[in-house]
């Protein structure tokens, strides 16, 4: 993975059809996508039951490009290796899921993934200065971890202060949360580069008919990059 500050989509699977993942995967691929977001909750850490490492291990032949995986889960520790075997390329855990983020990081890098650390949106951007030179991405929520589908909570402030925090390091700015065309901009704006959508990408079209897919990620890059 080359590091380049480009727009990116990241359609997150969590809003695909659960019984058809490896089409859906390949489909959003056909269609465009860049990344393909992978969010794992755990009913603990989120309010959520979604995937774990055996999901991911499904689905990792049927993705080209860069398996994101998000955990939201706590403790996290214990399952970086196994999300790492399962074929994540990057794997982003959240700086509220335990106490001690370097050695979770440390921990990312040391089972061969990019690291990312992700910020609820109540959380402020100083909470990973300490972070910066162990990380290759920055998360961004602009919804409360959880379930697809939310209103977008708007964190433009925040992706400024990172996108300035983080100069010319190669650290992406990755959004997730309410990412349509109406809020790609924003975000864009402030210096983010890999947007996640759920909802927003999948919404239209089916493994049968991906062509809405690829209208729906073309809609989303068009107005961030504009």
């Amino acid at each position: 993975m080359s590091f380049d500050r480009s727009i990116k989509i990241a359609p997150s699977i969590l809003s695909a059809d659960f019984a058809n993942f490896g089409a859906e995967c390949e489909a959003i691929e056909a269609q465009g996508a860049d990344w393909v977001h992978v969010d794992v909750m755990d009913g603990h850490f989120a309010p959520n039951i979604t995937f774990g490492p055996a999901t991911c291990a499904a689905i990792r032949p049927h993705i080209k490009t860069v398996m994101d995986v998000h955990l939201m889960i706590a403790p996290v520790d214990p399952y970086i290796e196994a999300f790492a075997k399962a074929g994540a390329d990057i794997i982003t855990a959240h700086v509220e899921a335990g106490p001690h983020i370097h050695r979770t990081m440390q921990a990312i890098r040391g089972a061969g993934a990019k690291a990312g650390v992700a910020l609820n949106p109540g959380t402020p951007a100083s909470a990973v200065a300490e972070l910066l030179d162990m990380v290759d991405l920055v998360c961004v929520m602009t919804v409360n971890p959880g379930f697809g589908g939310q209103k977008f909570i708007d964190m433009t402030a925040k992706v400024r202060e990172l996108r300035a925090m983080i100069g010319d390091r190669p650290i992406h700015i990755e959004i997730d949360g309410g990412v349509d065309p109406t809020t790609a901009p924003l975000v864009a704006a402030a210096g983010a580069d890999v947007l996640v959508a759920g909802s927003a990408v999948f919404r239209g079209g089916s493994v049968s008919d991906p062509e809405p897919y690829g209208a729906n990620i073309r809609a989303i890059r068009a107005a961030a990059e504009a």
